[in-house]
């Protein structure tokens, strides 16, 4: 069974599909050729919380479902947590304008 799903093959995040714990090697199934792969977690990862696929460096963007959905505020490696604690917004934001 997969625990990790990405919806988008541009998606840097993926969505765990249960609670998850650190240092678990945990399932990515990518939606858009059923391709699945492994990756290990860095963080404790709840349930319908995001992980990173890859590194995404400070400042870069976080793409979900093929849309940004924010920028890194910190460094994030790959199977870390990807929360409030590391990513700001983008959306709806008049003060941003994003592409």
């Amino acid at each position: 069974m997969e625990n990790v799903l990405m919806m988008h093959e541009k998606d840097n995040v993926a969505v765990c599909l249960k609670d998850a714990v650190a240092n678990e090697s945990v399932v990515v199934e990518k939606k858009s050729d059923q391709s699945k792969y492994n990756i290990d977690l860095i963080n404790d990862i709840p349930f319908a919380h995001k992980l990173a696929l890859s590194d995404v460096g400070k400042g870069e963007l976080i793409i979900k479902y093929g849309e940004i959905i924010g920028r890194a505020t910190q460094n994030i490696k790959a199977g870390e947590w990807v929360h409030i604690h590391n990513v700001e917004s983008t959306r709806a934001r008049g003060d941003q304008n994003v592409k």
